[in-house]
Parts: C-alpha cells; structure tokens; sequence
C-alpha cells in the first residue's frame, strides 16, 4: 500500500497573527554580498571552532574530488532548521543561497577543511510539491543522497527503495504534546488513550495506525486532519493533543504564539515504543556499489559534522538562519528557536551514540521491531520477505566516532 510521505509537523506554519508572532528577530549573522538577481546572496559564515577536520587513513585533510560526485546534492524533507544541523556544517564559506530553486551550496569542508568539491543542500517539503523525498530522488539522479525514514522506507520499498548509510539523529524527534494545566495526570501517550483525548495529526500517520493497533490508542479519538496550524489547539484551550517536534513546539508555544505563552507537556514517539530513524541519509539502493568509494570516506565526515555541530553550533545555525530568511516564506527561523532546538537534541539524546559508543550507525534489531510493528500491529502492506538488513547498511561508519 503505497501512502504519503509523514510531512514535518510545523508550529510555525503561517496562520494570521500566528505568524506575525513567530517571525521575531532573525540573528543573521552571515556577511553577504548579492549575486545576480533570484539567486540569493554569498555569504561567509563565522569561524568554526568545532572539533579537527576528518582525515584519511595518511592524517591528511579528507579529499573527495577524486571519487564523489562533485557537487555531493542532498535532499531533505523540509525548510532548513537544526534538526539538519550536520549538512550545513558540512557547508564552508562562499555559500551561496538560491532563493528560486530553494538551495543552499557551497565548499563541502570536513571539520573547516576543504575537501575539493561542493556540496547542495536542497529543501524539501512545499519546495518539491509536498512530493515524498523517495519519488523526488528517483525522478532526479543529480541527487547523490535524500533524507530518509524507516517508515516510508518500508512503504515505498517496492517502487522508490532507498537505503539508509548513516543516521545523523539517534532519535526521532516527533511527539505528541497536549496541556499539562487541562490533564495533569497525563505523562504519556499511554495516559493519552486512557483519558480518550482526542489526537489531532496528519493524515496517513504511520505511528497512529500502530499505537491504534496495539492499543494505546484507539480508533476514534486519533483525528487525522491536522495540518501544521496551531490555530486549533489554542482555539480549544489546550482539549486536545496534538503532534509536533520536541525540538520546536515546546519553545513556540512557550515563548512565541502570544495566544498561548505557557508550557505544553509532551512524550515522543521513540520513548512510547515507536523507534524508527528519522532523516536518514539514503542512497537509491541500486546505486550503493557505484557509490561506495565515495561513501567510504564521506559517511565518517558526516558523522563528525554531527557532532561538530551539537558542540559549536553557531556557525552552521548562522547558515540556517540565513537561507530561511532569505526564502521569505512562512516558514521562519529566528536564534531563539535554533538555540532551544540544539539543547533539546542534546539534552534528549536526538543527536547521540547508539547503543554502542558510535553516533550514525543503525541497530538491526531496533529497525526490525518497527517492521514488525508496521505489518502485524498496524495491519500495513509491508512488501513480502523485506526484513531490517535490506533498509541499511552500516558498512562506511567509523566506529570510533561517537559523542
């Protein structure tokens, strides 16, 4: 059964004086220079002070001119923000931001270090049509890697089959939040269902079908007609529970939508028994030996970038910032939110080791459970015989990379 990509969950989604709050001060703190018109400016982000470039086997500064793509074209599933904090600290100074076609590119660096070609970082989301990221890759080979979850790597196995090769986020950032005041003996999505609150979430949500299946939930308090707004839960005072990101909802509403200005309370869907990997990087599956070489050194540069990241973010975060800005779409992005959203990933373990000592690799186990999940809770079409090894492959990680 073929669905619809999960689409972001946006607290900040353009909704009348919604947005007028949201917008704020943007920190931009890149210098720029404009270019031709349409295309956006240069801009020369602040000095790293993250940790060592990665390097090769000989301690030299990794050169990847001689076996990747040149430029190395990314495409994720939304408008920039922190959550995709390691590709742009893989973007050097020079930048330049394309307001038309939504794209930021640049020098492709390695802990600052240029590596000898450039990277593109493409936004997904209302850039590509709302399309799923798979069917965008499959209909574009300029695109060497696109973000990828396990989810909508089980559905759309059979026709845009995408394998993941490292995985930025240990943990999925989606929850579910609702209003600590209006249920206070609510801490989970458990206590969710045993309240028969009603869940407001996007259509076609792969973990409602499975939290229904398994009986947290059940069928008809999960209302799928959710569509980014937090219009509706502040209209109704908080009755309702609503999906989101931990990463974004807890601080707009707290510190931004001047309707609201209080705390929510929230479990994410990993700590309620939904583990899959959120924005992965995946290649076409049948592309992964033509790419090896090029992985090979790559994948381990965008481990460290993840963890450069997390330590001295403002660099990367001053590049966020600035494409967002420049886009001048309603989607927007000011410090404030980029600050919280780093601690948050950091306090939560979003960007963390796995249950070794490596960040980016993927447990089989883990990824197996949410196949089960998908086909024998959720009552899913899961293609026949796809088990958790055919979604990923851990081959180019650096074990001994690791916050």
């Amino acid at each position: 059964m073929n669905r619809p990509p999960l689409i972001r969950s946006l607290g900040l989604l353009a909704v009348a004086g919604l947005l007028a709050a949201a917008c704020g001060d943007d920190d931009d703190d890149s210098a720029s220079d404009t270019t031709a018109a349409g295309t956006g400016t240069t801009g020369v982000a602040p000095e790293t002070t993250a940790g060592g470039a990665a390097t090769t086997g000989s301690g030299a500064a990794a050169d990847l001119a001689s076996v990747c793509p040149d430029p190395i074209v990314i495409q994720t599933d939304w408008f920039p923000e922190s959550e995709h904090g390691a590709l742009y600290e893989l973007i050097g100074e020079g930048y330049e931001v394309d307001v038309d076609q939504r794209v930021v590119r640049g020098p492709l660096v390695a802990g600052g270090e240029d590596t000898g070609i450039e990277i593109e970082v493409r936004t997904g989301g209302p850039a590509i049509g709302g399309q799923a990221v798979a069917a965008v890759t499959y209909a574009d080979d300029s695109i060497t890697l696109a973000y990828a979850n396990t989810e909508s790597q089980v559905l759309q196995w059979d026709d845009t089959a995408l394998l993941s090769v490292v995985a930025p986020l240990e943990i999925n950032p989606q929850i579910i939040y609702w209003d600590p005041a209006t249920y206070p003996d609510v801490e989970t999505l458990a206590d969710l269902g045993e309240e028969n609150v009603t869940i407001n979430v996007f259509p076609a949500g792969v973990f409602s079908d499975v939290f229904v299946g398994n009986g947290t939930w059940s069928r008809d308090q999960v209302d799928p007609s959710y569509e980014g707004s937090p219009a509706r839960f502040i209209a109704e005072d908080g009755s309702i529970a609503q999906q989101g990101f931990a990463s974004a909802e807890p601080y707009t509403y707290e510190h931004v939508f001047e309707e609201w200005m209080k705390p929510v309370a929230y479990q994410t869907l990993h700590d309620a028994g939904f583990q899959v990997y959120s924005q992965t990087l995946a290649v076409r599956a049948a592309e992964l030996e033509e790419l090896r070489p090029c992985l090979e050194q790559f994948v381990p540069i965008v481990q460290q970038a993840a963890i450069d990241f997390v330590n001295a973010p403002d660099r990367a975060n001053a590049i966020i910032i600035d494409a967002v800005d420049q886009y001048d779409d309603f989607w927007v992005y000011d410090q404030g939110l980029a600050d919280y959203s780093v601690q948050t990933q950091v306090d939560l373990g979003l960007v963390g080791n796995g249950p070794d000592e490596t960040l980016g690799n993927i447990d089989e186990a883990r990824v197996q459970t949410v196949i089960d999940q998908m086909r024998d809770d959720a009552g899913l079409d899961v293609p026949d015989g796809l088990v958790a090894a055919d979604l990923f492959t851990n081959d180019f990680i650096d074990p001994n990379i690791g916050l």
